[in-house]
């Protein structure tokens, strides 16, 4: 197994999947990573801030609810 370059379906850029990450990702049975780390990252700080948004939204409604 050899290391691979694989392109950012987000930003474009370049970057490294390691033999390491590689074998990471297979013992998970997870697919190659189609983000860099930065644009992955930026994913899930999004989806943390959605989800904490409709989670206090949802509290919201409970207590006016009460």
């Amino acid at each position: 197994m050899e290391a691979k370059k694989i392109v950012c379906q987000d930003c474009g850029k370049e970057f490294d999947f390691t033999v390491r990450d590689q074998e990471f990702y297979q013992e998970n049975g997870w697919t190659e990573p189609k983000r860099c780390r930065d644009c992955r990252d930026k994913r899930k700080q999004e989806r943390e801030a959605r989800n904490n948004a409709s989670a206090n939204s949802n509290a919201y409604t409970k207590e006016e609810a009460a």
